[in-house]
């Protein structure tokens, strides 16, 4: 899936990347997708209830060697 923007938060630990997505979602335009790249292992868990308390949807989580990259997509 291609993201509108991509956020680098890798060796940023909880909650830098919760933190900055925020501020980028709420820069961008409803609908439009938001990657985030993390190294934090427990970004996952933080990801997954950052989307249910905000509203934006979590589109996929995948872990790709150090990295746990989230899209998000904003309500």
């Amino acid at each position: 899936m291609d993201a509108n923007k991509e956020l680098d938060t890798r060796g940023l630990n909880c909650p830098l990347p919760i933190l900055k997505a925020k501020k980028a979602l709420a820069e961008m335009q409803t609908g439009e997708v938001l990657k985030v790249v993390s190294t934090d292992p427990g970004s996952m868990r933080d990801f997954q209830a950052f989307a249910r308390q905000t509203g934006n949807e979590l589109v996929e989580q995948t872990a790709a060697g150090e990295d746990f990259i989230h899209l998000l997509r904003r309500r």
